[in-house]
């Protein structure tokens, strides 16, 4: 049995992360094994330049706090090395990142599951989400489909203006002659 000081650091290290869990729009499990230090240094760089908290944990606390969380759907691929990525702001940052990442890897580095806004999804889902547009071209996308409809009926508003004003050029035109 672990003395009183080492049972409170730990229970502060699980509410600590079950916190980081619960506050996160989205996060990635991730298989690390098989990455040089090299290589997991560039990773860290770009995941904390996108805002991601990236830091590997011991499965038996990551299994506390997905407990607490209420993703208990985690626990089966919580085996072997594992690493979390989570982001708060941005729900796509995370899975865009290290699914790039295991692609460039060759099997060493793999995804194992992920959650998005409280739903736990699967590697091939968390594949999905990475190959998202990014959030401006979507916004862009929806901006056009929604300002096409207002440019259409100011087009067939322009015409029948344009039609009025040949329609009384010609009358003004037929009486001057």
């Amino acid at each position: 049995m672990p003395n009183a000081k080492v049972l409170e650091e730990k229970k502060a290290a699980l509410a600590a992360l079950a916190e980081q869990i619960k506050n996160a729009s989205a996060g990635v499990l991730v298989d690390y094994k098989g990455i040089n230090v090299a290589d997991d240094t560039k990773l860290r760089r770009e995941l904390r330049a996108a805002g991601v908290e990236y830091a590997v944990v011991k499965n038996t606390l990551l299994r506390f706090a997905i407990e607490e969380v209420g993703f208990d759907a985690l626990a089966p691929v919580l085996k072997g090395p594992t690493a979390l990525a989570t982001s708060a702001a941005d729900p796509v940052a995370p899975a865009k990142i290290l699914n790039e990442y295991a692609r460039k890897s060759n099997g060493k580095f793999q995804i194992k599951a992920g959650f998005v806004e409280g739903r736990v999804v699967t590697p091939v889902e968390v594949g999905t989400l990475a190959d998202l547009p990014p959030r401006e071209v979507l916004l862009a996308r929806m901006l056009g489909g929604l300002n096409a409809p207002i440019s259409g009926l100011v087009n067939v508003l322009n015409g029948n203006i344009r039609g009025l004003a040949v329609a009384l050029a010609a009358i003004a035109e037929k009486k001057g002659a």
